[in-house]
């Protein structure tokens, strides 16, 4: 606690005097402060709560482990994904991530004494510029829809336009917060069915690879219908299907965003995650976020036979964001730098021949699972083209319905996208099966659609 508290100030940590708030409330003009919560019905703004007595740790300890049990997603049969899937992360990831070198300055601001966290930034942005073919990345996002959002954003200061497309189909979630950001600029969201649509007035193309319906995207063709009309290619690549797929940067994509949260760990209610952002190195001043840049220090001629030794440093911050937000890139100040870091280590751990066969081995399992489906009675796996991961089954019953009965069953179904524009979706659940999939949950999921046709 404080040596010294301000006079008239009625708690340690809060130095406001009741002048002070007074003063405060007359500006903002309302009597007390309670006015400020008048929007708050009044059983919420400070309501009883009915604590139970405390526990010693071996009851808390028991208590916590009982309610962690009764979690089944960790056990369940589940095809969820639609953008978060479980991966099989090499344990090394969990052990390193935990060393101290790495329990630095939370922001580093100070070089000197951060050298752990700006080590693993540079670490991080070197592996997504290989993932994804681009000259330049950033330490990381928040997640895959705001980086995909500051990418918009970016073009659109780049090519001096008011609109940007989406091309469908894309997840709903990074485009409503595309529209959330671009509003915010006075910008234009356009959702397009076809490429054929973008017009000179677009300052991108935004394309999810593989798209939001689990089909692989050929960027190419793409990229150069955009620069064609001007605007630049903002591919939005999954970074565990580009050990597979070719980088969206040798397609001609000017940026990329990803979501890496799934190479760091399991998925965890849906968060935290990891925003990956790298671009073509014209836009680097333009990019949102902070560069880590690494060097080797000069010796003096007497100094010659030492080891020059490495540092780190922040190489490109925009400095206003924090004096001048109106004139800011961007606001983002941040970053997931531990799951930055744990990303880094699962794909260095991996490396490219590894990261290369799990890809390849969830395309084959994905494959596997969608062929035994087809082959049952009354289902059908429509298909759009070549596709990595997730797969659309069409059962006897509506999509919804097939779902509940899985459920019943004890498995999760994947998404119902039963009421999306897109025909191959009408009456469609989208399943994923990765390289983490058991066998024995596919055999159960094949089992209970099996059951369930004939019940119909």
């Amino acid at each position: 606690m404080p040596s010294s508290t301000a006079v008239g100030s009625p708690h340690p940590y809060i130095p406001a005097t009741a002048a002070d708030r007074d003063r405060m409330l007359a500006r903002v003009g309302v009597d007390e402060l309670d006015a400020l919560f008048a929007d708050l019905p009044a059983a919420s703004r400070d309501p009883n709560i009915d604590l139970p007595p405390a526990l010693t740790e071996p009851e808390l300890i028991a208590l916590l482990s009982a309610r962690a049990a009764e979690n089944a997603a960790s056990v369940r049969p589940s095809f969820l994904g639609a953008g978060a899937y479980r991966r099989s992360v090499p344990s090394i990831v969990s052990h390193l991530t935990s060393r101290s070198e790495f329990v630095t300055a939370y922001t580093p601001y100070q070089p000197e004494i951060s050298q752990g966290t700006l080590q693993s930034g540079f670490e991080f942005q070197s592996v997504v510029c290989e993932l994804t073919g681009m000259d330049i990345s950033n330490t990381g996002l928040y997640d895959v829809a705001s980086a995909t959002a500051e990418g918009c954003l970016l073009a659109a200061r780049v090519t001096k336009r008011s609109a940007v497309a989406l091309l469908e189909p894309i997840h709903p979630g990074t485009a409503d917060v595309v529209g959330t950001y671009a509003g915010g600029a006075g910008l234009s969201v356009d959702r397009l069915s076809s490429a054929d649509d973008l017009t000179d007035d677009h300052a991108c193309l935004v394309v999810q690879q593989p798209d939001f319906l689990g089909t692989i995207v050929d960027l190419e063709p793409l990229g150069r219908l955009v620069h064609e009309r001007g605007g630049l290619l903002v591919a939005v690549a999954d970074p565990f299907a580009l050990g597979l797929l070719r980088a969206p940067g040798d397609a001609g994509a000017d940026i990329v965003t990803g979501e890496g949260r799934d190479l760091a760990g399991a998925p965890a209610f849906g968060g935290p995650s990891l925003g990956l952002f790298a671009a073509g190195l014209p836009y680097m001043r333009q990019m949102p976020g902070r560069i880590v840049g690494r060097t080797r220090e000069l010796r003096n001629a007497e100094d010659s036979g030492a080891e020059p030794r490495t540092g780190y440093v922040l190489t490109l911050q925009a400095r206003e964001q924090f004096i001048r937000r109106e004139r800011a890139t961007s606001n983002v100040s941040t970053a997931q730098a531990l799951i930055a870091l744990a990303f880094t280590v699962a794909v260095q751990a991996l490396g490219p021949r590894g990261l290369r066969e799990s890809a390849e081995l969830c395309y084959q399992r994905a494959h596997d699972a969608a062929r035994r489906v087809a082959a049952l009675p009354g289902y059908d796996v429509p298909e759009r083209g070549p596709w990595f991961q997730e797969f659309l089954v069409r059962g006897p019953v509506l999509a919804g319905e097939l779902a509940v009965r899985l459920s019943e069953r004890g498995i999760t179904a994947g998404l119902d996208v039963s009421k999306r524009a897109e025909p191959e979706a009408r009456d469609s659940l989208l399943f994923a099966v990765t390289e983490a999939t058991p066998d024995g949950h596919v055999d159960a999921l094949v089992e209970a659609l099996a059951s369930i046709g004939d019940e119909a």
